[in-house]
């Protein structure tokens, strides 16, 4: 295995490269997990809006856990943290399998909701020290997109291995997936030298040093904005589905056709976004999902609102790796080290605000009015994305790509 990450006819495999990898059978196991969550959470309260609220509560713990975890990154290795947090994953996923008590399932769900902010922070800065300013965008697509592929298949995995037997069976395959990333990463020997002599303690003066520069300040609200997205999609599509009798097969074919304009698309936009700037990417990438979602509001056939929301897909792909990148290319020095936990507590709030706002509404609204709330929360983020400075990579030292 270790032979395999280094030489393969005699062509050593990038630190990129070997990271892409490793994201493609980490995303299998989370695509095998989200798809079934919300259906897992439901069969405990039998509630649509109890899962919102307790996916609400859930994503709370996680926002929390970024502030406490900057000293952590900063001091110690990456690497070796998110190796860690795979292991725990593993057995983590392993337990969801054994529980059949909702209080303890809620125990468990909040320790691996700490561990998710743990392994995005450490995985985005890994990706981020492995790669030059000039190809960063590049970079960030080609670990988006091989997340992508497994959200692309993982969904189809789940929705057979849950239907032929059963739910839990589910995470036992996540735990297998996870704890083979852990084994592939170890193996792959990819080590950072990143570590902060100073340690930022103060965490809430932290937080709000991030918000002190405007254009960090836009990358926050337009990254969390992709989140927000993800909410609609994997948290209340597959409950809608399942609620109009399609069964939870349909789930997985709904999931897998949403990830297709991501694995095809989302390396080509950021490659795109390098030489044009971030700009334009970022306006066309809001307004589709804004459109398609509110014509999702405007029609009641289930078919054609999931037909939408696939074809929403491609504004995403625009969207999801170079919103990082943007932010990442406002930053200067080691700020990375300070500034990337606060930037990811974005992917919390935005789903503590999806979740809560979609659960409050449907308390006394049906449940098509989730569309039109979508729609808004898009269009506020596409004219947002008029105030953005538009960074153009190619154009740094004077050279092309």
């Amino acid at each position: 295995m270790g032979v395999f990450f280094r030489k393969k006819r005699g062509v050593a495999l990038t630190a990129i490269a070997k990271l892409s990898i490793i994201a493609a059978i980490v995303g299998l196991s989370f695509s095998f997990v989200e798809t079934i969550w919300a259906v897992y959470i439901d069969s405990f309260v039998h509630s649509v809006v109890w899962v919102g609220f307790i996916s609400a509560f859930l994503t709370l713990i996680s926002f929390l856990s970024f502030f406490f975890i900057i000293p952590l990154i900063e001091k110690y290795s990456k690497s070796r943290l998110f190796a860690y947090s795979l292991l725990l994953f593993a057995v983590s996923y392993f337990l969801f399998s054994l529980i059949n008590n909702f209080y303890v399932f809620i125990i468990l769900a909040v320790f691996v909701f700490i561990l998710l902010s743990l392994r995005i922070i450490c995985f985005g800065i890994i990706v981020r020290d492995k790669s030059s300013e000039r190809q960063l965008s590049r970079n960030e697509g080609m670990t988006y997109t091989s997340l992508n592929l497994a959200w692309l298949i993982g969904p189809l995995i789940a929705g057979y291995f849950s239907t032929v037997y059963g739910i839990k069976s589910v995470f036992i395959l996540a735990s297998m997936f996870v704890f083979l990333a852990f084994v592939f990463f170890r193996f792959s020997n990819i080590k950072d030298v990143n570590i902060e002599k100073k340690i930022h303690k103060k965490v809430v003066r932290n937080f709000l040093d991030f918000f002190k520069n405007k254009d960090r300040v836009y990358a926050y609200i337009l990254g969390g904005g992709v989140n927000l997205w993800w909410v609609l999609i994997y948290l209340f599509m597959p409950l809608y589905i399942i609620r109009e009798g399609l069964g939870i097969r349909w789930v997985g074919y709904f999931l897998f056709a949403v990830a297709i304009p991501l694995v095809l698309l989302e390396y080509p936009f950021s490659k795109f976004a390098g030489k044009i700037g971030f700009k334009k990417i970022f306006k066309i990438g809001f307004f589709i999902p804004f459109f398609l979602s509110f014509l999702c509001f405007l029609i009641g056939d289930v078919y054609l609102i999931m037909f939408f929301l696939i074809l929403s897909s491609i504004g995403l792909a625009m969207l999801g790796a170079t919103t990082e990148a943007y932010f990442f290319d406002t930053l200067r020095g080691k700020q990375e080290l300070r500034f990337y936990g606060p930037y990811n507590t974005a992917i919390d709030a935005n789903h503590f605000l999806g979740k809560m706002s979609s659960s409050l509404l449907l308390l006394i609204l049906p449940f098509n009015y989730i569309f039109l709330l979508y729609s808004f929360f898009m269009l506020v983020m596409f004219l947002l994305s008029f105030k953005v400075r538009n960074i153009v990579e190619r154009r740094r030292d004077g050279r092309l790509n």
